[in-house]
């Protein structure tokens, strides 16, 4: 038995925010010096590393599970479904809802139990729960659904990747022009045919890794100390993403059967341009070979970094023909792969 994906929904806010909008910042270096050049030079260098030129956030009045609800009100019409039929809305997020101006966490009641109270879902044994999985939350949705439907314990799932990054950031951190807002959502059923989920691999990192992203107050000392901003440590992040998904994609590839050469598309997490691209690279290397022209399609330019919002959002881009020079046909197989915090990271082979 395979799963597959039968339904997919993004929802992209309309609130652009470019680069050249960082202009009047105050960055601070993470003792609270000021920055040795003007904030010119600091986004250009940006845009180099991350690729990223504009980023989408939430309007004030949305919070996460607003989001989450318009995605998944346009999966559940694409997939044709009554919502009543669903077994499970599994959330992948990280900081629940946090409201527009504020920095407290809201996280009860549950926000998969929003969006089912939202979508207006009658049946009990429809369960909502959350998972904190770091960035790659949508994928281990997928496959905690992929073993509640393979156990009989469910026949169809939604899937959700949603958060407002934009709310969580202190804006004197560099870094906090890498974030944005989105969601993206998916439903999943059991398939009778060769389409659908072939091999996955999914792993937890925890020692030192643990703590390259974490909680920290402010790079300026005249901030409220106990109010806390995602905080990350780059380097390590992007030593550590080279050194272990390449190899968690290769074993998740190995374990389908397929060969590397019938590979269509591969759809990562969108964190950063240079390091998606060297990940790619380095996976081809795996194999001795040269990553395909056009095998990774990329949203990160004009959408920013949405954590568990990146993949499903790119996956339904890249379904409704809006990444430019990119498609997908029936039978081909694409390789879905996240990292984050954890660190996590996890992968999965699918047929489309």
């Amino acid at each position: 038995m395979k799963i597959k994906i039968i339904g997919i929904g993004s929802y992209i806010p309309n609130k652009e925010v470019s680069n050249t909008d960082f202009d009047k910042h105050v960055f601070l270096n993470e003792d609270g010096t000021p920055f040795a050049y003007p904030n010119e030079v600091v986004i250009k260098k940006f845009k180099g590393i991350t690729g990223i030129e504009n980023r989408r956030y939430a309007e004030d009045q949305h919070t996460s599970s607003d989001l989450a609800f318009f995605a998944a009100e346009r999966a559940i019409e694409n997939a044709k479904i009554d919502p009543e039929t669903l077994d499970y809305i599994i959330f992948a997020h990280n900081f629940g809802d946090v409201k527009s101006g504020t920095h407290q966490t809201d996280i009860l009641p549950s926000l998969a139990t929003r969006v089912k109270n939202k979508l207006g879902i009658k049946n009990p044994k429809c369960v909502a729960y959350d998972i904190l999985f770091g960035c790659p939350g949508w994928i281990e949705g997928v496959l905690q659904a992929n073993a509640f439907i393979k156990s009989g314990m469910a026949k169809r799932v939604m899937v959700i990747g949603a958060e407002t990054l934009s709310r969580v950031v202190d804006d004197h951190d560099r870094d906090s022009m890498i974030y944005s807002d989105g969601a993206g959502v998916s439903i999943l059923e059991a398939s009778d045919d060769e389409t659908g989920l072939l091999s996955y691999e999914s792993a937890t990192f925890a020692n030192d890794e643990a703590n390259f992203l974490y909680f920290g107050k402010s790079y300026n000392a005249d901030l409220d100390p106990d109010i806390k901003y995602i905080k990350m440590y780059g380097r390590k992040i992007y030593e550590f993403a080279l050194s272990q998904v390449p190899c968690a994609m290769k074993s998740c590839l190995d374990k389908s059967g397929i060969a590397i050469d019938d590979v269509k598309k591969i759809l990562i997490h969108q964190a950063n341009e240079k390091m998606d691209e060297a990940i790619i690279d380095r996976f081809y290397k795996l194999y001795d070979k040269t990553a395909p022209k056009d095998i990774m399609p990329m949203s990160i330019h004009d959408l920013g970094n949405s954590s568990v919002a990146t993949v499903p959002t790119l996956y339904d881009l890249l379904i409704q023909g809006k990444i430019e020079n990119h498609e997908i046909n029936k039978g081909d197989v694409v390789i879905f792969a996240s990292v984050g915090a954890g660190m996590n990271v996890n992968a999965f082979v699918y047929r489309y």
